[in-house]
C-alpha cells in the first residue's frame, strides 16, 4: 500500500468576478461542495471564501489529478447552484484557477487564512488577491514560457 500526503491550495472564482454569493447561500454552497466531495472520495481540509471565489485545502487523492478533481468540485457544484436556485442569475464558475502546492509546516497557516476569508476581504479585494497570487507564485512568468 503507497501513502500519499499532497496538499493542494485552490482558488477559483465565479465567472467573470460575479459578487453571486451572500452569507446564507454561501453556506449552502460550501455545505454541499464538501458533501459532494466526500461521496467522489475528495478530501477536503478546509473550504471558504469571498463574495465571488472560494480557496479550497485539498489532500489530493492518488488516483486523481488535480484537474480531474477541481473539475469534478467545480463541474457538480455548478450544475447544482443552478438546479438549487440559489442565485438571480445563471451561475457559472470562471474557467481558471489556481492551485499551489502546501507543505506540512504552512497547513495550519493556509488553514487559518481560508477559515479567516471574510476578515481578509474587508482589507483585500478578489482583484487584488487575484494579482498578488499571480505575482508570488511567479504565473505570468509561467504563462509567458508556454506561449
Amino acid at each position: 500500500m503507497s501513502f500519499i500526503r499532497i496538499w493542494i491550495h485552490c482558488v477559483w472564482g465565479t465567472k467573470n468576478r460575479e459578487a453571486l454569493f451572500n452569507k446564507d447561500n454561501k453556506a449552502i454552497i460550501i455545505n454541499h461542495i464538501k458533501d459532494n466531495a466526500k461521496r467522489k472520495g475528495i478530501y477536503i481540509d478546509c473550504i471558504n471564501g469571498g463574495n465571488d471565489h472560494l480557496h479550497c485545502l485539498i489532500s489530493l487523492n492518488p488516483n486523481e489529478s488535480l484537474s480531474k478533481t477541481v473539475q469534478l468540485i467545480k463541474g457538480e457544484s455548478s450544475y447544482w447552484i443552478n438546479k438549487s436556485n440559489l442565485v438571480s442569475t445563471k451561475f457559472e464558475w470562471g474557467d481558471e484557477y489556481f492551485a499551489i502546492s502546501v507543505s506540512e509546516s504552512s497547513i495550519q497557516a493556509v488553514r487559518e487564512y481560508i477559515r479567516n476569508q471574510e476578515e481578509h476581504h474587508k482589507k483585500k479585494t478578489w482583484t487584488e488577491e487575484y494579482k498578488e497570487f499571480i505575482q508570488n507564485y511567479n504565473f505570468d512568468e509561467l504563462r509567458a514560457k508556454a506561449l
